[in-house]
């Protein structure tokens, strides 16, 4: 898992207008810790290391340490609420992680081996992938920053499920916990759409020549 530092302090001034007059100052975003057994609780984050943070793919499935008035907490991101058309965060949701409890959270699927891929290479197929990311169930020590899917292997005409993924010990797909129907395509190797067009054009045209020859 990656190791991310956020600096963040309580906020006691709340309300809209309060938020605004945070973002105002352009140095914190207002934000949210909640779960586990402790109330809920509004701070305030320290705003460059966090715009720093949420460049990286990995942030937003790895736990995070949350130091809030010198006090740290580990936690995972829930929710960014964003500007509508502003490159801004406005609020920040942080869910409270308990070592001893599972947690769910989306991972980034990482497709590798494609220079090496037969069907691809070999195959003249081209690659489709049909998700981005799983959710995945484990304890915090077990998440991990993204699940890789090699296709060096892979061959024309192949479609890979959720069930063809390799997971780290510890950790399961969500999805398959409701059965084999939620066994999702995650990506597969097909001709290319101009291409298959073609040969359903050529071979139409092949078959309309051998009736004509027929007569």
């Amino acid at each position: 898992m990656s190791d991310f530092t956020l600096n963040a302090s309580v906020r006691n001034d709340l309300g809209k207008g309060a938020s605004r007059r945070l973002r105002r100052a352009n140095e914190q975003v207002p934000a949210i810790i909640y779960g586990g057994e402790k109330e809920p609780q509004p701070i305030a984050v320290e705003k460059s290391a966090f715009y720093k943070a949420i460049e990286e793919e990995s942030f937003f499935s790895s736990i995070l340490n949350l130091v809030v008035d010198g006090k740290s907490e580990q936690v995972v991101v829930r929710d960014l609420q964003r500007h509508p058309f502003k490159q801004l965060v406005t609020h920040a949701d942080f869910l409270r992680v308990d070592a001893t409890h599972e947690i769910t959270l989306n991972v980034p699927l990482h497709v590798v081996g494609e220079d090496k891929c037969k069907g691809i290479k070999d195959q003249d197929g081209e690659l489709h992938v049909l998700a981005n990311e799983v959710q995945v169930s484990c304890l915090p020590k077990d998440l991990p920053d993204y699940l890789e899917v090699d296709i060096s292997e892979v061959e024309l005409g192949t479609t890979l499920h959720l069930s063809d993924l390799s997971l780290p010990a510890g950790v399961t797909l969500v999805d398959l916990t409701h059965g084999e129907d939620h066994d999702n395509a995650v990506l597969s190797i097909a001709k290319p759409k101009v291409r298959a067009e073609e040969d359903e054009g050529e071979a139409a045209e092949d078959e309309e020549e051998g009736e004509k020859g027929e007569e």
